[in-house]
């Protein structure tokens, strides 16, 4: 009898050992590529950002130059807001609509580039940050979408209707704007204002992943139209646009 539990004990013990072994390997996280230091040769990002004036999306393509160095080339579109603006409310009407008093345009940004970015150091084969500087720049799209609002009229002692209109500081006053319009209104308006611009940033990749990188950028972009952009009502029309901005995107590296 003894004879016979040794027996199975030792048919059962490696069995259990090799299933034991390959439940663990289903479960291990999925393998670092970092440690190979594999050069990747491209890699793509998507992202999106806040900056002092608005929001914007952006997409990016890289080669390497070198192992430090990387040939960028990139496309963003990003809104832009005057710092004069402030939105309000008509006070004679409870259900009124609210808008930026005095703004004649809705103004936004097209932009494609390229540039070089610099790694300053690379993260170590655990994960960490890995420091980047970058340099851009290209040609730049000012869209100007006249702004529509709603204008009241009366017909009568106690009556009134309601037109929607392009917006006209010198016929249209405060009392008479019950808000703003349709958010497609004079996109067949558009202006368009063709420039150049240039960026600067910081770039702070995370993350263990070396095929999947994230990261977050912080730097300066300025655009300029030789045409100046009108924005707000009796001010003077602008040719440079100065942003401060804060990214994250994420992408993939192959060859």
């Amino acid at each position: 009898m003894k004879r016979y539990r040794a027996s199975l004990a030792l048919i059962l013990i490696p069995l259990f050992l090799l299933l034991g072994h390959r439940s663990i390997a289903q479960y291990q996280p999925e393998p670092d590529s970092l440690p190979d230091n594999v050069l990747l040769e491209k890699q793509w990002a998507l992202g999106a950002l806040i900056h002092t004036n608005g929001w914007g999306l952006k997409f990016r393509y890289g080669k390497n130059r070198t192992a430090l160095r990387l040939w960028m080339w990139e496309a963003e579109y990003s809104t832009y807001k005057s710092a004069k603006e402030i939105r309000v409310l008509n006070p004679y009407y409870t259900d009124s609509k609210s808008y930026i008093y005095g703004k004649v345009n809705s103004v936004s940004f097209l932009r494609a580039g390229t540039g070089l970015q610099y790694i300053l150091n690379r993260k170590p084969y655990w994960g960490g940050v890995q420091l980047s500087i970058l340099w851009m720049g290209g040609v730049s799209i000012g869209l100007a979408k006249p702004m529509y609002l709603y204008i009241i009229y009366p017909i009568g002692q106690y009556e009134y209707e309601i037109k929607e209109e392009r917006y006209d500081p010198e016929n249209h006053f405060a009392e008479d704007i019950y808000g703003r319009g349709s958010l497609l209104a004079g996109v067949l308006e558009l202006n368009f204002h063709p420039g150049i611009y240039a960026r600067s940033g910081l770039e702070f990749e995370f993350g263990n992943k070396n095929r999947r990188p994230k990261a977050l950028e912080v730097g300066a972009c300025l655009d300029f139209s030789p045409i100046g952009i009108p924005i707000m009502a009796y001010n003077p029309k602008q040719n440079l646009f100065l942003t401060l901005y804060l990214s994250f995107t994420f992408g993939k590296r192959y060859n």
